[in-house]
């Protein structure tokens, strides 16, 4: 059994306004975490509270509030909008559906104005803010926490894409980006990332952070439950996946340029496991085409996905670029054989267990799809890939950040 130890915290203040604002969507790796973080504060002993961010002002749920939250992410108990929702026009049904149900149960409401006294009214003195989604660590949530007595500002950031690969991402994410990690640099009295790759890009472009202050904390490997895999023209033929949103960096045109060799009757499908993103029009026109024996599946439930995960020869991974790359998570504890560009957090992360293949070169990543797309399993049922490196739990991760704080 893990050590489990307790934050020094008085109190812990969750931004969960991702959470809010993905509800209804299949969770990417960032809400994965910060799902985690919410599961896991419940259970300790400090007061959690949760704040959200509406169009209108501030929700702050309570620990009850934010268990609420998590179970309607798992399964909806709220059905339908209030009025509140529909004059401000909160973006997406499912959106407006959460943000209604909590509402009604909300600890305290506040119009942004009314922010800091609301937060000066529950947090004790010695409370930590955490931000682990990356979303609206602002101005204004910056002051009203410098108003409240002794808070300390806890901040996870994931990657630096927007800064250092810039040509992959829209303008306004770049510069919301930019926004954002100005304020880390100059506000948090912790910053935590994934992997010491994202630090030192972290460290790299910061005026004002100390490396002190950058923490490295692996996420925890993630609870699996593969369900029953959906059929289709790949069901007892040969399949890999990719996953991940479809855009620039994730380099789904070369895996389309790799499909495109591969011409027999008998060669594998190719499942994408992920919603079409920005700026890859190119690609998506290749897929609107109909290319063979490859397969959009965007919106499957994560017990769906990992079902077809595990029956597959393979997951691909040729992204340009990854502050850590959940999804291999999601392979190692599957058993799934993995195939990546050897990026450097790649080889942090996951060591030699992966076949590496560069993001280029289009013979190498063929010749090696089809080696795995010859291996079935044996008698035994029992995968025939050893994957043997070794990711911390979620108590190991919490456990390093109650030491941290």
């Amino acid at each position: 059994m893990p050590t489990i130890a307790h934050s020094p915290a008085s109190a812990h203040l969750l931004d969960v306004t991702r959470t809010v604002r993905r509800a209804g969507l299949r969770p990417t790796g960032i809400d994965r975490i910060e799902r985690a973080y919410i599961d896991q504060l419940i259970d300790d002993p400090a007061p959690l509270f949760g704040l959200v961010r509406t169009k209108l002002g501030f929700l702050l749920l309570d620990k009850a509030g934010c268990e609420r939250l998590l179970t309607h992410c798992d399964k909806p108990i709220w059905k339908k909008s209030d009025v509140i929702s529909w004059v401000s026009r909160s973006g997406g049904v499912e959106r407006a559906i959460t943000e209604s149900g909590l509402r009604k149960i909300a600890l305290e409401r506040a119009l942004p104005a009314g922010l800091t006294k609301m937060l000066g009214r529950h947090l004790p003195p010695g409370a930590w803010y955490l931000n682990v989604g990356q979303s609206q660590f602002n101005d204004r949530v910056i002051h009203a926490l410098r108003q409240c007595e002794g808070v300390r500002i806890g901040v996870y950031v994931h990657d630096t894409i927007p800064l250092d690969w810039p040509e992959f991402q829209t303008p306004t994410s770049r510069q919301a980006f930019k926004g954002f990690f100005a304020k880390v640099d100059h506000h948090a009295d912790l910053v935590l990332c994934n992997s010491q790759d994202t630090r030192s890009h972290i460290l790299n472009h910061a005026n004002e952070l100390t490396p002190d202050r950058v923490n490295v904390l692996v996420p925890g490997m993630p609870d699996i439950r593969a369900g029953i895999p959906p059929d289709g023209p790949w069901t007892g033929a040969p399949y890999f996946l990719a996953i991940g949103t479809i855009e620039p960096r994730k380099n789904i045109g070369f895996l389309l340029d790799v499909w495109d060799g591969l011409t027999g009757d008998d060669d594998p499908h190719l499942i994408l496991c992920g919603r079409r993103g920005w700026m890859n029009e190119d690609v998506f026109a290749r897929l609107d085409q109909g290319p063979p024996r490859v397969h959009e599946l965007s919106e499957l439930k994560d017990e769906t996905m990992w079902g077809l995960l595990k029956n597959s020869n393979g997951l691909l991974f040729p992204s340009l670029a990854e502050g850590f790359g959940y999804p291999a998570l999601e392979a190692e504890r599957l058993k799934v054989p993995l195939i990546c560009n050897p990026l450097p957090v790649f080889k942090e992360v996951l060591g030699d267990t992966p076949i590496y293949a560069g993001e280029s070169d289009c013979y190498v990543w063929r010749e090696e799809i089809n080696k795995l797309a010859q291996r079935r399993r044996d008698r035994s049922g029992e995968r025939y890939w050893d994957m043997s490196f070794g990711s911390p739990t979620w108590q190991d991760h919490f456990n390093q950040l109650f030491t941290a704080l």
